[in-house]
């Protein structure tokens, strides 16, 4: 039997009874064991101390909080097990979460999916059973807010650009920023609007475009 194809026995933790019985069920029929199903953190280290599962497939929000039970318990598991395989299934991208749990060991045997990427069957089997390999599976809409994240902002501000916004950001006017890079108020304005269209904020109140604008430049 090839890797890919083993069966593998897994604990799962999701507080949604409606998914989890969802899971139980899809995991069986394509030939893997889930050997314990529990919708807490507690239970989830309790079951993973109890069966030493070949892969852990929990939620990041459970009881009581709601908030990153699940992603806190799977981080602490894998500290006490390294390369303890973890799936971490997520209703929303979370930056964050994604980047403590690929943090959590050497990063390997590690996965981060949008809960509706399970709907589609062949491409969640395939992230369990790379995961359960030591491979590391990202969601492609957390990979591409992960590179966003990275990106710097104003790297396509040109030099006089990056001076206006840094005046902008000071508080002054189209005519006091004329006024000290000595050019017409009309090329300022003209500044502002490349700038403006560069960081991707679209037409709107100029107020508030300005305010977005400074606050991108105070967070590059």
């Amino acid at each position: 039997m090839s890797r890919t194809a083993r069966s593998l026995r897994v604990v799962l933790a999701e507080d949604s009874v409606l998914l989890r019985e969802g899971l139980i069920g899809l995991l069986a029929r394509f030939g893997h064991e889930v050997v314990a199903a529990v919708g807490d953190a507690d239970g989830l280290r309790a079951a993973v101390a109890e069966h030493d599962p070949d892969i852990v497939v929990t939620d990041v929000r459970m009881p009581p909080g709601f908030q990153d039970e699940g992603l806190r318990a799977a981080v602490a598991l894998r500290a006490d097990r390294p390369g303890l395989p973890v799936l971490v299934l997520s209703q929303y991208v979370q930056r964050t979460y994604a980047a403590d749990l690929l943090d959590a060991g050497d990063g390997t045997g590690v996965g981060y999916l949008l809960k509706d990427r399970v709907g589609q069957v062949e491409e969640f089997l395939d992230a369990l059973t790379r995961v359960a390999d030591g491979g590391t599976v990202v969601d492609p809409e957390v990979v591409r807010q992960l590179l966003r994240r990275h990106r710097d902002p104003l790297e396509a501000l040109t030099p006089r650009e990056r001076e206006v916004l840094a005046l902008v950001a000071e508080g002054h006017s189209n005519g006091e920023i004329a006024r000290r890079l000595v050019v017409t108020e009309a090329a300022v304005g003209k500044h502002i609007g490349n700038i403006l269209g560069k960081l991707n904020l679209p037409p709107a109140e100029d107020t508030h475009r300005r305010v977005l604008a400074v606050l991108t430049y105070l967070r590059a």
